[in-house]
């Protein structure tokens, strides 16, 4: 099980891509949440900027990162199939190799 730390610090900014990139829209953060589980940290934001909500959620390790966005209309949806898939490796056994 993972440990969870709590921030919520109202603030703004923005962030660019890689190269080819274009720069983002600047968001402004509403609450964030941060995760260690083994050796990855995850980082799940709660950001609102002119097209509405959204939770961006950055995964790291060892400081390689990979993002996926979620809008906030799809996350009613996205937590009842993270919950449903929770509810199955709860109830499975892990397969020993």
């Amino acid at each position: 099980m993972g440990n969870v730390m709590h921030d919520h610090p109202p603030s703004s900014g923005s962030s660019y891509g890689g190269p080819g990139h274009k720069p983002a829209i600047p968001a402004e953060t509403l609450h964030t949440e941060k995760i260690q589980v083994e050796r990855k940290s995850f980082l799940f934001s709660l950001k609102e900027n002119p097209r509405g909500r959204f939770l961006r959620m950055t995964e790291d390790v060892g400081g390689r990162r990979d993002t996926i966005i979620i809008p906030s209309t799809g996350l009613e949806d996205f937590q009842k199939v993270v919950d449903e898939i929770a509810r199955i490796s709860a109830a499975t056994p892990e397969r020993s190799s």
